[in-house]
């Protein structure tokens, strides 16, 4: 017994029911077959900080589109998901909630219980993003979900930190780094984001001691001067030279510092003095260190100053900088102030304006590890896709500096090193120690944890079960591609791509495939501030999965944004519609089993119109494959969508409807090649909207148990029917243009009048006579060398001239009336405009664009008239 389809398309009603399917019969973990290429994809995991948004449900259904598509293809497919635990962003989350729901801080509870907090946010929200991902229909193995701090990710972390230790790539060290004051942890150089802001330079007096003159810098952070140790100039600047090995008095506090000489000064830009505070600024750190210079920290680490601050200590840097900047002009120091817009380092994650200071931190030597990374895409080991992200990738590799790897923060991998109080030595263990290898004293382990992104650049190999050599790891390393955001090339791509050279010897991935952000209908960034979030389950509640899936690849192409939009997810569900009731039609006419529906039909037995959805069938899949493979995924579902609406729909079923009451082996070949093309079509759409294509070919004769283990459409060189197709392709053109002509001509349908056609295409014509009788609502179909048009309606096409005969189209005496009726209200709107524009109070009165508007209303009645005349006459 054939399942039947519901008589509405209602994805509610089996879309978790297939899924469940799907998992509890294993199609989703990876053939153990040997035999068969491997094809395996890590996901980016989503933060476990709150739910997936759309820029997540775009990546995952791209994702997903790769992996069906390969698994169908007949590669043996692994998809890893996973979660990633956000150190600062997840610790920023819980307690915040902590603030709120109890009025407690961290610190009141204590690291231990505090963490367990944590790992409780963590349960909640990593079960919440595996839900929301089942309901996209992600195809993803769950037997081998990951988390960055799960006990295996965690062994790798310590394996790669260890190794990088003992090599001397990383080191702990007095450096300036980036300090987000709000989060109150280090930052790396890849997570500030430069924003452009409005500020000021302050032009500042520094006397010259034992002389009556000073020299003048200009800062757009005066508050900093409390730590300043010096003031460079360029030792070829003719005009600031002499000022070398003088001392100036630093105002306000009244310190001396010196004047020292440095090629890092611009002659020319500025005064040419520059004010040196190596410990809150990069340039002028390299400064320091050249010229052996203090480090004075005058912020604490909320940014308030410190004692060296004097009386400002305890302000906000701004406070200070406020109260700084009036008491330098009420003593005299401050020459002037020039507005100045500047671009200023901001937290990724809060948005705070970072800033630089020294601090002790662990850092990784960055330059080893880029050069093999730099050449691996150079040489195209690793290719993006487009190739011009390689540029962002270039750009950020070729001028990198060493990674700040410390945060100070509870929640992440804690760094392994063990201090010992009583030798001083330090341990970097791979494990746990509780007393010193020198001295056999008591350790204590490093308080501050692991950037985030240290653990998320193991991801491809430490989810595969490194360190250990597992058998995952043989088969699925280096993974077949990486699908990811441009936003996160730095933070993540280029990490991951050296990680993998240095500890597996081989790259990460083939392929970086890049998409874009999902913007609303404005091309508006989606943000809270904004209001213009979309969840991604309130669509599938209302839409279904596979509605948003393909609004989501509809225009999509590689690195470009999209937007999102009402109209687009509409036309999927109503996509979704046309394709559903396109079904429910085949299979109630179906009237031979499945096993006989399932042969191929025989060539012999192919009619025209059969030949040509075969062969435009056959260019379909040759074209969605090449898409695929240049990963045009939107391309390719443009393609499908065409196919299926335009050719399948549209027409190849309305030329086959009357061969189901013919009987035989018309009927048997139209319904066997509907079958095909339509498996086809389910086939080609699977991996964009799996639900509604597995629901429909479980309704249609099909081969396997599942359309996800379906095998893929591939090209057949001996479908290919040319000369049919153009055939075909000549009769939709005269179709259309006949249907266009009696829609102008406002007749219905139902009218049917003889169409005479001249042409040298007479086969077309003669072979298709059928199919135009019942589509362009022609009674007969006539065959002419000429045909004297005087009397009848010539239609043009590339294909020959088509004639319908006036008489057989048009009911002389109702057309005339009907026309009569139409010139007669036409003058009386005539009558009327022409008696208002004579009235002189209205012209007097009426605004000018009133009297356009009604002259321009008179104007269009009057050509109509012209119309209806010309009409009225060639009726006679």
């Amino acid at each position: 017994m054939r399942k039947e389809l519901a008589k509405n398309y209602n994805p509610a009603e089996f879309e978790d029911r297939l899924y469940s399917e799907w998992c509890e019969k294993g199609y989703f973990k990876p053939d153990p077959d040997e035999k068969k290429k491997p094809f395996s994809i890590v996901i980016p995991p989503p933060n476990v900080t709150g739910q997936l948004h759309m820029g997540h449900a775009l990546d995952e259904t791209l994702q997903d589109i790769l992996v069906r598509t390969k698994r169908m293809q007949g590669y043996s497919t692994l998809w890893v998901p996973g979660t990633d635990h956000a150190g600062i962003a997840t610790q920023i989350k819980v307690e915040e909630r902590l603030r709120v729901d109890e009025g407690l801080s961290r610190y009141d509870l204590g690291r231990e219980k505090f963490l367990e907090r944590v790992w409780d946010w963590k349960d909640s929200y990593e079960a919440r993003i595996t839900g929301q991902l089942k309901k996209l229909g992600a195809s993803c193995d769950w037997s081998r979900q990951r988390f960055t701090m799960d006990e295996g990710c965690s062994r790798a972390v310590r394996e790669v930190f260890v190794n990088l230790y003992d090599k001397g790539l990383i080191y702990r060290g007095h450096r300036i780094i980036n300090w987000c004051p709000r989060c109150l942890t280090a930052l790396s150089d890849a997570e500030v984001e430069y924003k452009d802001q409005p500020g000021n330079f302050w032009h500042i007096k520094y006397p010259i001691k034992g002389e009556d003159a000073y020299v003048e810098i200009a800062t757009t952070r005066p508050e900093t001067m409390f730590g300043d140790t010096a003031v460079a100039v360029n030792p070829e600047d003719e005009n600031t030279k002499h000022l070398i090995g003088k001392t100036l008095i630093l105002p306000i506090v009244g310190r001396e510092i010196p004047v020292v000489a440095d090629d890092y000064v611009e002659i020319g830009f500025g005064t040419g003095c520059v004010k040196i505070t190596p410990a809150h600024d990069p340039n002028d750190f390299l400064v320091g260190q050249r010229h052996n210079l203090e480090q004075i920290k005058v912020m604490n680490d909320d940014a308030t100053m410190n004692s060296y601050a004097g009386k400002y200590e305890g302000m906000d840097r701004y406070a200070c900088r406020k109260a700084l900047v009036a008491d330098l002009e009420a003593e005299g120091y401050l020459v002037k102030t020039e507005p100045h817009a500047h671009n200023v380092g901001t937290c990724y994650r809060c948005g705070t304006t970072v800033e630089p200071l020294t601090s002790d931190q662990w850092f990784v030597k960055m330059k080893p590890l880029a050069a093999p990374a730099i050449e691996a895409v150079e040489n195209g080991t690793v290719r993006f896709v487009p190739e011009r992200f390689s540029k962002n990738y270039f750009n950020w590799m070729n001028n990198i500096l060493d990674w700040c790897i410390s945060r100070q923060l509870w929640w992440g991998h804690r760094i392994p090193a063990f201090y010992c109080d009583e030798c001083g030595h330090m341990e970097v263990s791979k494990v746990d120690i509780d007393t010193c290898p020198k001295c056999g004293g008591k350790v204590r382990q490093e308080e501050d944890v692991l950037d985030t992104w240290f653990s998320s650049a193991l991801w491809p190999f430490s989810t595969l079960g490194w360190p250990d050599k597992t058998a995952d790891l043989a088969r699925y390393y280096p993974t077949s591609a990486l699908v990811t955001g441009y936003d996160i090339i730095t933070f993540w791509v280029s990490r991951m791509i050296f990680s993998g050279l240095e500890h597996m010897g081989e790259k990460p991935f083939s392929t970086v495939f890049i998409h874009g952000l999902v913007r609303d209908a404005q091309g508006r960034k989606m943000s809270k501030s904004l209001g213009n979030g979309i969840d991604p389950l309130e669509i599938i509640d209302k839409y279904g999965a596979d509605a948003l899936r393909f609004a989501l690849a509809t225009g999509n192409a590689p690195g470009n944004d999209m937007r999102f939009s009402d109209e687009k997810i509409e036309a999927a569900r109503n996509f979704a519609n046309k394709l559903w009731n396109a079904s429910r039609f085949v299979l109630m006419n179906l009237k031979n089993d499945d096993a006989t529906l399932l042969e191929e039909p025989k060539e012999e037995d192919l009619k025209i119109e059969d030949k040509w959805i075969l062969s435009r069938l056959n260019e379909l899949i040759k074209s969605v494959n090449t898409n695929m493979d240049n990963y045009e995924l939107g391309i390719a579902l443009a393609e499908i969508y065409s196919f299926t609406w335009d050719l399948f729909c549209d027409w190849y079923i309305e030329m086959v409807k009357s061969r189901f009451f013919e009987g035989g082996e018309t009927a048997l070949t139209a319904e066997r090649v509907l079958v095909k093309v339509l498996g086809s079509i389910l086939k080609l759409l699977h991996p964009y909207m799996p639900f509604i294509t597995e629901e429909i070919y479980q309704a249609i004769p099909h081969e396997r148990e599942s359309i996800v283990i379906e095998k893929y459409p591939e090209y057949d060189p001996s479908l290919n029917y040319k000369e049919d197709e153009e055939h075909i392709d000549r009769i939709i053109t005269a179709i259309t243009a006949i249907r266009a002509r009696r829609q102008e001509m406002n007749v219905p349908p139902s009218k049917k009048a003889k169409l005479y056609v001249v042409t040298k295409y007479e086969s077309t014509f003669s072979s298709a006579a059928k199919i135009i009788e019942k589509l362009a609502s022609a009674s007969e179909v006539i065959l002419t060398d000429s045909y004297d048009s005087d009397d009848a309606v010539m239609i043009a096409t590339d294909s020959g001239s088509l004639y319908i005969p006036l008489s057989e189209v048009i009911d002389f005496e109702k057309e005339k009336a009907r026309l009569n009726a139409e010139m007669k209200k036409n003058d009386s709107e005539i009558e009327r405009l022409e008696k208002k524009l004579s009235n002189e109070g209205f012209v007097a009165k009426a605004p000018a664009q009133v009297i356009e508007g009604e002259r321009a209303k008179l104007k269009k009645y009057l050509e109509t008239r012209e119309s209806l005349k010309a009409a009225l006459a060639k009726l006679g």
